[in-house]
């Protein structure tokens, strides 16, 4: 069974490759028709911390705790529609 790349969480230069899938590819030569321009890397995106961020209603980080997996308790549930 093959096994996805680690995904680096803050690499030197993520200006210069496309994130978009395992392979990484330079920004200036994709190889996977991911799109026309390259995905950005979270730390582009988010920041530095990018990492770091929670949820609202998930009391954490969201590196090692399955973000979004735990329901919020302070959310009431919705009423089912009347036909």
């Amino acid at each position: 069974m093959a096994t996805s790349k680690k995904f680096p969480i803050h690499p030197p230069h993520p200006e210069r490759n496309c994130w978009g899938c395992d392979k990484y590819c330079a920004a200036g030569s994709m190889l996977c028709g991911n799109g026309s321009e390259r995905t950005q890397h979270p730390m582009e995106l988010f920041g530095d911390d990018w990492a770091e961020w929670s949820a609202p209603g998930t009391g954490g980080s969201a590196q090692g705790k399955g973000c979004g997996t735990q329901a919020s308790t302070d959310i009431a549930p919705h009423a089912p529609a009347e036909l």
